[in-house]
């Protein structure tokens, strides 16, 4: 639509705030009032054998995936995470780091991470490239045998650290989603439930899963009831399209603040924010975490979990060692 910022076709993004406005300011989001709009069919592609085996894997039993909460610019920051975290976790989700828009280029973190023994989950945002770098891009991720692709639409620039960059928005992500198919990777993408209009989220992520998704991330939603009822109506709409709730987990007032930028719409679970306030502060972040997930796992219909962290300069490690703790307590890596 030409009056939304990122010139998405199929919106609303999961960045549209409670009140209804767009995430740049005060213009109600384009996509309010409007019908979710049937993509076209995918040209699908047989997935390749790390994807049908990620994907089995996800039959057999729930998956742990983790953000790979690491010093966007630091290979060696990324080493070090990702070996914190190997064989406590199923997947690493290389997605981007909160506010700091330049990284190193997803293939080099997959790459980095499976020499560290994780599996490489990978991001791809339609904000900083047009559809003939994202093409090149997921071309390269399968070719180096990354099994999964995240497709998102992504925040805007303006909301980041470089907000003189321009954005791009050459794609959204039901449209990124539908190129991803015909990579043979396992293709997920991302619903926020918590965010307006919250009646529609459900139809939107079936259109997702129309485009060749076949797994959605579910987005803090603020508890597991706002979930079951998600997933239930997502279930009936899209029966195959698989299901990853994603838990908060925070070890620090830093941390918390972060978390919190990801769920708009959302409130933080309150077992999320007084972990901080016990004397082992990391512990009960842990404790909460595995509480939160636990619940989350027992929803009809959620097929796995993603431990969504944030790590302000100098934590990464410490948030690391929590989510290995929390992958393990919940058979991550297994």
């Amino acid at each position: 639509m030409s009056d939304c910022p990122k010139a998405m076709h199929y919106g609303p993004c999961g960045g549209v705030q409670p009140d209804g406005a767009c995430e740049l300011g005060d213009d109600r989001c384009a996509f309010l009032e409007a019908d979710v709009a049937p993509p076209s069919p995918p040209v699908t592609a047989r997935l390749a054998p790390a994807a049908r085996e990620l994907l089995t894997l996800m039959d057999r039993r729930p998956v742990v995936v983790t953000d790979l909460a690491a010093d966007p610019l630091s290979s060696d920051g990324l080493r070090a995470v990702a070996a914190t975290v190997a064989g406590h976790v199923d997947a690493g989700l290389l997605g981007d780091a909160p506010s700091a828009r330049v990284q190193l280029p997803v293939m080099l973190r997959a790459l980095l991470a499976a020499e560290e023994g994780v599996r490489p989950w990978g991001s791809l945002t339609c904000r900083d490239r047009n559809r003939v770098a994202l093409e090149g891009e997921l071309a390269g991720l399968a070719a180096i045998g990354v099994p999964a692709v995240h497709c998102i639409t992504g925040d805007h620039p303006a909301l980041g650290h470089r907000p003189d960059a321009r954005a791009v928005f050459d794609l959204d992500s039901t449209e990124l989603t539908s190129r991803a198919a015909a990579t043979g990777m396992l293709v997920s993408v991302a619903e926020a439930p918590a965010a307006p209009p919250r009646e529609r989220r459900a139809a939107r992520a079936a259109a997702k899963a129309a485009a060749g998704a076949h797994v959605c991330f579910v987005n803090h939603a603020g508890g597991p009831e706002a979930v079951a009822e998600f997933v239930a109506e997502l279930r009936t709409r899209s029966p195959t399209l698989r299901c990853i709730a994603c838990v908060p987990v925070a070890t620090s007032p830093r941390g918390l603040e972060q978390v919190a930028a990801f769920v708009p719409g959302a409130a933080v679970p309150e077992a999320t924010a007084a972990a901080l306030r016990d004397p082992d502060p990391v512990g009960a972040a842990v404790r909460a975490a595995v509480a939160g997930a636990e619940a989350l796992l027992a929803i009809d219909g959620v097929d796995g979990v993603d431990l969504s962290a944030a790590a302000a300069p100098g934590e990464e490690l410490a948030v690391a060692a929590a989510l290995a703790l929390a992958g393990a307590a919940l058979g991550g890596g297994a």
